[in-house]
């Protein structure tokens, strides 16, 4: 009697843990400036940089440059950090994303 193959290891054992990200998004260095949370980075940035969603702030201010982001382990502490973040004064969002990005170019081939 024939035996189906084992499946791989990597796909037998797979588990997906998402993790949560809070990100910043412009059109241009010190231009218009939009926080978000998403599980799925990549996925949510091609959507700004496609205008998947014509008729929103970020499609409306051309916003498509991922300049800065941060991961967190669950949802709660992600949309946490967002709201956070969404209260700060604009030259706060600015030296964060300096620290880390000072020439605001385009991280979206960084995403995992």
């Amino acid at each position: 009697m024939l035996k189906a193959p084992e499946k791989s290891g990597v796909l037998k054992n797979k588990i997906e843990i998402l993790k949560h990200y809070v990100y910043i998004i412009s059109n241009k260095p010190n231009g218009v400036l939009y926080i978000g949370e998403t599980k799925r980075l990549k996925k949510r940035i091609n959507q700004h940089k496609n205008k998947a969603h014509p008729t929103t702030f970020s499609a409306r201010y051309n916003l498509d440059k991922l300049i800065y982001f941060e991961e967190y382990n669950t949802e709660a502490e992600a949309k946490l950090r967002e709201k956070q973040m969404k209260k700060w004064n604009r030259i706060w969002k600015i030296e964060l994303i300096e620290k880390t990005n000072p020439t605001w170019k385009d991280l979206y081939n960084k995403i995992k």
